[in-house]
């Protein structure tokens, strides 16, 4: 290659490795060039051991696709990395033998950091710990306390539901239906979004709780909500914990022949964009704006820092956005 190029071996290998060392663009495009003339690939597994380092970021959730804004997370993970030479590695976490794979893989140098947003227990607190404690860069999404070693990013999430279930009161619904995510349903004390829809009934002294599963997907969404608005004392409100599992709520009181929100009210979370095309329009909880670079860009400052950073923590708005469905 250096021959192809007419340059030296210490040169290709500053253009190759992309280490910081003067080299001319002309003579770099060539070195370039060269490359992919001879269909040169970088063997990156070499590479990871002169460095030890991985040049790889893990991605870990609570599963793959279908959660909006774990797509976008994921997007602007991927952009950035490309940008500074890393690729990405994903895990899901669904069950606790999962959780302890995915530990065990981040232990064992699967990655030089990792970006961690995982909803329910399994993924416990003291393995989040132990994790941080080795010392991986970490950033994690979480409202959990306690959290050293790492950034944290959090989202007032209780407040925000508070506040479309506030909503709901107001316009007279008092049959108010929570559609939970399956860990919600099971947990031992009452946190986040359940919380804040609590926090506002008692607040206004009303003692009933309907409280159901079907938040983790459509089908079940909608098989939840046509029980729950068959029903002969049906609610006046579905208060949905997915802006997914709300827009399902919306057609299965279609497919009843009730109007949303004259017969019920109907309210999601995420403020995903498909809310604003389904009829009527969403009401929802969530952010206004859905760009994760500052959440990822924590993680790659970590990466580049000569020293650890000082642990950090960031609040990430959310709000009760008012549509046509409440």
């Amino acid at each position: 290659m250096a021959e192809l190029a007419n340059v030296s071996v210490a040169t290709v290998s500053y253009v190759l490795s992309g280490r910081d060392r003067p080299v001319a663009a002309e003579t770099r495009q060539r070195v370039l060039d060269a490359a992919r003339q001879l269909g040169y690939t970088p063997n990156q597994a070499a590479r990871s051991l002169r460095k030890r380092r991985t040049q790889r970021v893990c991605l870990v959730l609570s599963t793959f696709g279908g959660v909006p804004s774990d797509e976008r997370l994921a997007t602007d993970l991927h952009e950035m990395a490309d940008a500074r030479g890393y690729s990405v590695v994903s895990l899901a976490v669904y069950s606790e033998a999962r959780a302890k794979a995915a530990i065990e893989a981040l232990r064992g140098g699967i990655a030089d950091g990792a970006l961690i947003n995982v909803n329910g227990d399994h993924l416990a607190h003291d393995l989040l710990s132990g994790l941080a404690a080795t010392g991986l860069p970490m950033v994690v999404l979480s409202n959990e306390s306690g959290l050293d070693g790492c950034d944290v990013v959090r989202t007032p999430e209780t407040q925000a539901c508070a506040e479309a279930v506030e909503h709901l009161l107001a316009t007279g619904r008092r049959r108010i239906a929570y559609m939970a995510h399956r860990y919600e349903v099971y947990r031992d004390r009452l946190v986040g979004r359940l919380l804040g829809c609590t926090t506002a009934l008692e607040r206004h002294g009303v003692t009933e709780r309907i409280v159901t599963g079907g938040a983790d997907d459509r089908v079940a969404a909608y098989q939840t909500a046509t029980e729950l608005l068959s029903s002969p004392d049906r609610p006046d409100a579905i208060f949905a914990a997915s802006d997914r599992a709300a827009i399902s709520a919306i057609w299965a009181a279609r497919d009843l022949g009730l109007s949303v929100p004259g017969d019920v009210a109907i309210v999601g979370v995420g403020n995903i964009d498909e809310g604003l095309i389904s009829n009527p329009q969403l009401s929802t909880v969530g952010p206004l704006r859905h760009d994760y670079t500052d959440v990822v860009r924590l993680l790659f400052d970590r990466l580049q820092a000569e020293e650890p950073p000082p642990a950090r923590e960031i609040v990430r708005s959310w709000t009760f956005v008012r549509r046509g469905s409440s």
